[in-house]
């Protein structure tokens, strides 16, 4: 239990991290630089357009993993019961479907061929980081429900 608890301990750091990090790069000419979206950068250029989305956006990908990832915490260290378990599973797909709509955004991009668009590194660490806090959770979960 001490490594889910350290691997959890550690998703505390790294979302941040990954909220920061360049998500996609895009441009709309090749010849000019491209510039960076970060998740950060996305929900305050949202909220500048449309609040609800922004919301929503946070939602997602800043309260919903991290959420998960204090309530997990609080499961594991005894400090909430383990009947939390089964409604973190929500928080954690939630968080997901903010990679997958990132991912679904960046293939449309592509498609419509306006403008470039390239996924950046903070992507993949932001999927890494969602995926191993739902791994964490499900282990946390199979590892209480062995003990007596």
């Amino acid at each position: 239990m001490r490594a889910l608890v350290a691997a959890n301990l550690g998703l505390l750091i790294l979302f941040p991290i990954a909220w920061s990090a360049p998500l996609v790069r895009a441009g709309l000419l090749p010849l000019f630089g491209l510039s960076e979206i970060t998740v950060l950068s996305g929900i305050a250029s949202l909220w500048d357009s449309d609040r609800a989305l922004a919301v929503l956006v946070a939602l997602f990908a800043l309260v919903a993993p991290y959420a998960k990832t204090l309530a997990l915490l609080a499961v594991q260290l005894g400090r909430a019961p383990a009947r939390w378990l089964s409604p973190l599973r929500w928080l954690g797909r939630l968080a997901m479907a903010d990679v997958f709509l990132i991912a679904l955004y960046i293939v449309i991009a592509k498609g419509v061929g306006v403008g470039r668009v390239e996924p950046a590194w903070g992507l993949y660490l932001f999927t890494v980081a969602v995926l191993a806090s739902l791994a964490v959770a499900h282990l946390t979960e199979r590892r209480l429900a062995v003990r007596p």
